[in-house]
């Protein structure tokens, strides 16, 4: 059997992740392989219930140090529930957001230290990683411009101000200048078919699609 792809996508609200995760899988289920789509937090049933413990507004106050873990409470179920068995069946696995995204946000944005995150990672997530992930990148006044034209309830991230999103983009920036041959920079500011066209590049070139 032959092994499945983990593939990424990141990036700050409104840029599109799930969108083009679900154009890429219908690219790659049609070139007649099998595919895994995903999103963190969340995954699995228990996943999911942490991922509301994260997201949804509360009266008590949530520190950093608490959302820090419980994203990887919910990464260390995901991954050992989903992920590696999915690997196991010789699917790719088409994530919305994974480690990076900790970085990013409680990193970049809650200023957490990244020794912090890299010692709870080596926990939840072993030796996983995926083996591309796509960055979504657009400036936060379109991101934030998008994300308030859907009209949807806000989750405490949503309802971050600019210099937070601004701080989350900016180390998204530095991971892939980090990481230039896993992470792959797209300009999430066109539209959606040319983002989607953007996307589709990556996977031929990467040989994943022909």
């Amino acid at each position: 059997m032959s092994l499945g792809q983990f593939i990424s996508f990141e990036g700050i609200e409104g840029v599109g992740k799930s969108t083009q995760v679900r154009e890429a899988a219908k690219r790659l289920t049609a070139s007649g392989q099998r595919v895994l789509m995903t999103r963190e937090p969340g995954g699995t049933p228990l996943a999911e219930r942490i991922r509301g413990l994260v997201l949804h507004e509360r009266s008590e106050p949530l520190p950093a140090s608490a959302e820090l873990c419980l994203m990887f409470a919910a990464r260390a179920v995901h991954t050992d529930n989903l992920i590696r068995a999915a690997f196991a069946r010789g699917e790719h696995v088409l994530c919305d957001r994974y480690l990076d995204a900790t970085f990013a946000y409680q990193g970049g944005g809650r200023g957490v230290p990244d020794k912090d995150i890299a010692a709870l990672a080596r926990l939840a997530c072993g030796d996983l990683a995926p083996d591309l992930t796509i960055l979504l990148d657009a400036p936060v006044d379109i991101a934030l411009q998008r994300m308030a034209q859907r009209g949807e309830l806000a989750d405490r991230f949503e309802q971050e101000t600019t210099v937070f999103f601004e701080r989350v983009r900016a180390k998204y920036l530095a991971l892939a200048e980090a990481h230039p041959k896993r992470m792959v920079r797209v300009d999430a500011s066109a539209g959606v078919t040319a983002v989607s066209a953007a996307v589709e590049q990556v996977l031929r070139a990467r040989g994943l699609l022909r």
